[in-house]
């Protein structure tokens, strides 16, 4: 180590680097072949591979360090999911989000059932810990899939592909949840009837129906404050208490969103992510919304840089130490295999165009949100063969990292040049 330095003060200078260089080079990989996320996992890898005492990082060994994992991750799965609510223009009607529905009743489901399958008959599993790396590696993650969400909000035009996988990335963080607790369950006891009905009925019904009306409540008082009170009390367009700070405001009613969901036992991320699109619905032109997600998405950006170099000291700490051949095919089926068909099966009454159905279904990115779910399964359950877990986990999320990383914008701008990214069944503008 540097004379006179400790490991955290050189990670904090690293991290700083990072993001300049990141926002300097930003606009100059969109058609490149290789994405930031890429270079900050390498950089990661590179510098704690370094003679540099930076510590050793395998939450695999350390219930502590998982812990720290699951805060971190979570966090930024917060973050991540007030962005793209409140970059969805779309209204918030049915006949606009149906198309959804398949990718979040039908897709994920079988990629649960599927991973979970190769885990048991591959990986020697056993069934609660197959089914854990099943939940965990089910959903579309919204913090890595930022190439391929909807732009800022009053910009995004008409794409269906982009706003599959985004409000995908939005729904399923939450949805992915009851197989998670299901799995923690098993890990402490064997399945009977009464475990599977309280699972069902708390689990399932209670925390999505409580997420989602703490969301919509708390997003109609968020904009409410914003666009009503923060004029001034005589409803003009004069100052108001919170001028200024509007932006700041929302931010912290969503997060209050997220704390009032989990304390009565409600999914906080779903909470947060229909909180943000419902207040996105209100005062739909307004300037407020574009401004809120610019916020949001450097708020975002600083922690997104700072955890992909964290993962690049997961890879050079040894966390893919039990990967076996085994377990690597099983991250290339789902990613390649897996995934694809089951959204091209859930996208098939959608009206897409067949190139844009294979779009939506090889782009469901897995990333952050899937090393949430494994820290919190590993620090609230009874696991074993974690090791293998998370080998297999860390190996999907590079792997994806990598493959979408260098595939996701070229195949975007294909199907944007020849107008295949909307369903020829569905009409409507975005406003």
């Amino acid at each position: 180590m540097l004379i006179g330095m400790e490991p955290r003060i050189f990670l904090y200078a690293l991290v700083g680097v990072a993001v300049a260089v990141s926002l300097a080079l930003e606009k100059r990989l969109v058609t490149a072949p290789i994405s930031p996320p890429i270079l900050l996992v390498a950089l990661g890898w590179a510098v704690f591979s370094l003679p540099l005492d930076l510590g050793w990082l395998n939450p695999a060994f350390d219930t502590r360090l998982a812990t720290m994992v699951e805060y971190a991750t979570e966090l930024i799965v917060i973050v991540s999911l007030l962005g793209v609510g409140l970059a969805i223009d779309r209204k918030y009607l049915w006949k606009e989000w149906k198309q959804i529905a398949p990718l979040l009743w039908l897709a994920m489901p079988l990629c649960i059932a599927g991973v979970a399958w190769m885990g048991w008959a591959w990986l020697g599993l056993a069934p609660a810990a197959a089914l854990l790396l099943g939940a965990c590696l089910a959903p579309t993650d919204p913090v890595l899939a930022r190439a391929v969400q909807v732009g800022p909000p009053g910009e995004s035009c008409r794409d269906d592909v982009r706003f599959n996988l985004s409000a995908e990335a939005g729904f399923n963080d939450s949805l992915a949840f009851p197989f998670v607790y299901l799995a923690i369950a098993l890990s402490m006891s064997s399945l009977d009837t009464d475990m599977f009905v309280k699972w069902f009925g708390v689990d399932v019904v209670w925390r999505i129906g409580a997420g989602y009306g703490v969301g919509w409540l708390t997003g109609k008082v968020a904009a409410w404050i914003v666009f009503r009170r923060s004029r001034g009390d005589d409803g003009d367009d004069g100052p108001g208490f919170f001028e200024g700070r509007e932006g700041l405001l929302v931010v912290a009613l969503l997060f209050i969103a997220y704390g009032v969901a989990e304390m009565i036992e409600g999914y906080g991320f779903i909470a947060v992510f229909i909180g943000a699109v419902t207040t996105r619905q209100c005062e739909r032109r307004h300037e407020l919304h574009k401004r809120t997600h610019g916020f949001i998405e450097q708020i975002e950006s600083l922690m997104l840089v700072a955890i992909l170099i964290f993962f690049g000291g997961l890879l050079a700490s040894g966390v893919l130490g039990a990967l076996t051949w085994w377990s690597a095919a099983l991250g290339a089926v789902i990613l390649l295999i897996l995934r694809p068909l089951a959204g091209i099966l859930a996208m098939s009454r959608s009206g897409l165009p067949w190139r844009a159905r294979g779009a939506v279904g090889f782009l469901g990115i897995r990333g952050l949100g899937s090393i949430y779910y494994l820290s919190y399964g590993q620090v609230n359950g009874n696991f074993e063969n974690l090791e293998v877990l998370w080998s297999t986990v860390a190996f999907v999320v590079l792997l994806s990292i990598i493959i979408h990383g260098v595939t996701a914008s070229g195949i975007l701008r294909y199907l944007e040049k020849r107008n295949l990214t909307n369903a020829k069944d569905t009409g409507g503008s975005v406003m």
